[in-house]
């Protein structure tokens, strides 16, 4: 903890939590998590940089789209912390982030259009797993809804 005179500039977390709309213990939380590093005055009050509300605003999108918090800190943890992150950073972060999301979406694309069918798990409960997983050869794979967990009823048995 670095222990700046009360002259200091900076952002209060009140002035942090007006800016991005995120409750002061939120900020205080992300604080606790790494994911910003605000200055003390001598007193002991947070002081932020203008950088922390694009930081903040970062981490409350990413958590919205479904990252975890050690998603967040650990692409934030990329970012520079003697200066102010460029245009450039924040690009390779979000390059980093499309490629999860693009990975999610064709997931969920994958089971909105076997949710209805076999998904390999194992359960023989359908008329139709007989003829997609009969004698559960799926489970040859491994447990769980071997189909929905990217393997294929030509990989089975392999």
């Amino acid at each position: 903890m670095q222990i700046k005179p009360l002259a200091t500039r900076g952002l209060t977390i009140g002035d942090i939590s007006a800016r991005t709309g995120l409750a002061q213990s939120a900020i205080r939380f992300y604080e606790d998590e790494g994911l910003v590093h605000p200055t003390r005055t001598a007193s002991g009050q947070r002081r932020f940089e203008r950088a922390d509300i694009r930081r903040l605003s970062f981490v409350r999108i990413s958590q919205n789209l479904g990252f975890t918090i050690s998603e967040i800190r650990s692409a934030l943890s990329t970012l520079p912390q003697n200066r102010t992150p460029t245009k450039r950073d924040w690009e390779r972060i979000s390059a980093r982030f499309r490629r999860h999301l693009d990975q999610r979406i064709a997931q969920m694309q994958k089971l909105r259009d076997t949710l209805d069918g076999c998904i390999g798990c194992g359960c023989l409960s359908l008329q139709k797993c007989k003829l997609y997983n009969p004698d559960d050869r799926a489970h040859s794979r491994g447990t769980g809804p071997r189909y929905l967990m990217g393997d294929t009823p030509s990989d089975v048995g392999k």
